[in-house]
């Protein structure tokens, strides 16, 4: 599952979100020129890579290169995986068993088009998800699963170094977003990559002396094992959440970015960073040489850090696991598919504004205007009948772009339901007295079938391939200001280090 030549870029990807990204890019072309060819072949064997043969072939498309965007090229999206494999040496630093890994922490992270924004949207490892198909290592697939951890997708086929391209597929069958790259840094990588920019500044809201990891409260400076348990620990803060986790993860990656920076890029920073970078990831293919990863590294570095943001997914408790909250995380998926900010501001395509109106700010609190399709605003009983979508297009991502379509026409009780079995054409069922809603529904999915169907309870629409979009017959509006379950799970990567560090 993997093919081993050994890691590439990740904290430079991590840490490089930012012009800090110039850094770790300009280390490897610096490399090259200034410390000789032996050092850029040295990066060269040092990248591992995985297969493209898992990657799915029915994937989102790429996104385009908009026009009119100063400086701009295409909308690129990133997965940053870190994996608690054990094996290859990293029992030392994890404690534990050697055995398969999981990818316990993800962030997906788009860059806009001006290639001067980016947002890295973190999503939980116990939120429950669908499973796509996924290849083993004699060669067949899964079947999918529903009502699935995320992180065990990077369980599929038990190899110890993980399934990368499992965990990419789930990610774009979430989205439906094209995932362009895919990186995954384990325990001794992240512990490298601290120690070679001596250190990296975090603030611990508490003293945690539990499960083996020992941290006194303050603003401190960190490297290597100690590092890792920061990011790593969740015992000792909040409720103990891997919620709370991930906000010292994203504080983490925002000081890391601005500790690169601030050392500037001499050789005496750059060389031992981009050596531990190289010998401690595991990417994609396209992003197999240090030549790849210095051209790709360098398309980064006009990215500020006050032009990153931070975002967890809308989500909310499930018992023991994470669900995601409909429509507010189909919302961000739109946000990110026609490449707006978050805050409004007018980068990315010409259009990018997360708002109905380029020029609108978004603001949290008040409720999206409904946007009339070509049928009509629905009539208010419409709006209010409870509405289940499900996916039987086989193209990614359908049921949660129906469901951010449909909330910009006014609908508000949406349920985004498991993939059904594929089916041509769309079909609304409806439940005893809402045939009138169903037709309503049905008319923005033209073709679309209704029938009466008594388990619905409400309405059930499913996606054929008829409307594989999972646009509606309108225009999809985004809200003219963000739900609350985007902009209360924010952080902008110029926060205070010690701000909103745990959960409960």
């Amino acid at each position: 599952m993997t093919e081993r030549s050994r890691p590439a870029t990740a904290t430079r990807r991590a840490g490089r979100l930012a012009r800090a990204a110039g850094a770790t890019a300009a280390v490897l072309v610096l490399a090259t020129a200034g410390a000789g060819a032996w050092f850029y072949h040295r990066l060269d064997q040092n990248i591992s890579t995985f297969s493209a043969d898992g990657v799915a072939t029915s994937r989102p498309p790429v996104a385009p290169v908009p026009s009119g965007v100063p400086g701009g090229g295409r909308p690129v999206n990133v997965l940053l995986l870190g994996s608690d494999t054990r094996s290859d040496g990293n029992g030392s630093l994890g404690g534990g068993d050697a055995g398969v890994g999981h990818s316990d922490t993800a962030i997906l992270l788009h860059v806009y088009a001006d290639h001067k924004h980016a947002v890295g949207v973190s999503i939980p490892r116990d939120t429950l998800v669908t499973v796509p198909p996924c290849k083993l290592p004699n060669g067949s697939w899964t079947n999918p699963r529903t009502d699935q951890m995320f992180n065990s997708a990077f369980t599929v086929g038990q190899d110890p170094q993980g399934n990368p391209a499992c965990t990419q597929n789930t990610v774009e069958a979430l989205t439906g977003l094209r995932i362009d790259h895919t990186v995954v840094v384990d325990f001794k990588g992240f512990a490298a990559m601290t120690d070679a920019v001596h250190g990296v500044d975090v603030c611990v809201p508490a003293d945690v002396d539990s499960y083996g990891i020992h941290l006194e409260k303050g603003r401190r400076t960190l490297s290597g094992k100690q590092a890792l348990d920061y990011v790593r620990a969740r015992h000792g803060f909040g409720d103990g959440s891997d919620i709370g986790r991930m906000k010292r993860q994203q504080a983490f990656l925002s000081s890391l970015i601005d500790k690169v920076r601030s050392r500037g890029f001499d050789l005496t920073t750059l060389l031992p960073l981009a050596d531990a970078a190289t010998r401690s990831l595991t990417v994609d293919q396209e992003l197999g040489s240090a030549m790849k990863l210095a051209t790709f590294a360098q398309s980064l570095q006009d990215i500020e850090l006050a032009d990153i943001t931070f975002v967890t997914v809308p989500w909310e408790y499930a018992g023991a696991r994470v669900a995601l909250v409909h429509p507010d995380v189909d919302t961000l998926w739109e946000i990110l598919r026609q490449d707006r900010t978050l805050d409004g501001s007018p980068t990315g395509s010409p259009t990018a504004s997360p708002t109905a109106s380029p020029s609108a700010s978004v603001s949290a609190g008040s409720t999206p205007s409904a946007a009339p399709g070509a049928t009509g605003t629905p009539a208010p009983n419409a709006t209010a009948v409870h509405i289940t979508v499900h996916n039987a297009s086989g193209a990614a991502g359908s049921a949660g772009r129906a469901a951010t379509a449909l909330a910009s026409h006014g609908y508000r009780n949406l349920t985004v339901g498991a993939d059904a079995k594929g089916r041509s054409a769309s079909v609304v069922g409806y439940s005893a007295g809402h045939r009138a809603a169903a037709e309503q529904l049905a008319a923005l999915y033209p073709g679309a079938t209704v029938k009466a169907d008594a388990s619905a309870g409400g309405l059930v629409l499913t996606l054929g391939q008829d409307h594989a979009s999972g646009d509606t017959a309108g225009p999809v509006t985004l809200p003219t200001t963000l739900p609350s379950g985007i902009t209360d799970n924010a952080r902008p990567a110029d926060s205070d280090l010690c701000s909103n560090l745990s959960y409960g």
